[in-house]
């Protein structure tokens, strides 16, 4: 996933640096070339640097726990998929000292917060994304799967 990320954020630079947006689907999927400092979603809690210090910090525990639960598919693949978006949006960091985004879609609009069209997102951020909502589904909506996986690994260390 780092590569087709990566790969994926050269063309964009490539291509669309200095071009308007390329329509794919008319105003609803669109590659626009837009250049993150902040964070995912809009959120700008502070510079790049800031950004990239806590990525640093997290993403040596980020590949411990992707590694402790790589026997557990259902917490090993989405760890994994947040450990892949993080180390593509460090890559851009470290070499640019900010984000590529290029996929611009027009999902709802969010009136209350001023949002008419969605943020503007990589390959590395759907990975990122992709899991969270999978670990959320699997935490709310399956606590059985959880469950049985403690129960195994009792089972085990008996």
């Amino acid at each position: 996933m780092v590569l087709a990320d990566q790969v994926t954020k050269i063309w964009a630079v490539e291509r669309l640096t200095g071009e308007p947006s390329m329509r794919v689907l008319g105003d609803f999927f669109m590659f626009t070339l837009v250049y993150n400092e902040g964070g995912a979603m809009g959120t700008n809690f502070g510079s790049s640097l800031w950004y990239l210090s806590i990525t640093l910090i997290v993403l040596p525990l980020l590949a411990y726990y992707t590694w402790k639960h790589r026997d557990e598919f259902s917490i090993g693949l989405p760890l994994s998929l947040i450990l892949a978006g993080a180390i593509g949006n460090l890559i851009d960091r470290i070499r640019l000292g900010r984000v590529v985004d290029f996929i611009d879609v027009d999902f709802i609009d969010i009136e209350f917060i001023g949002l008419t069209r969605w943020w503007t997102f990589n390959i590395a951020d759907v990975c990122i994304s992709m899991a969270i909502v999978f670990l959320g589904w699997r935490l709310f909506f399956v606590p059985e799967t959880r469950e049985k996986e403690l129960s195994i690994k009792s089972n085990e260390t008996d």
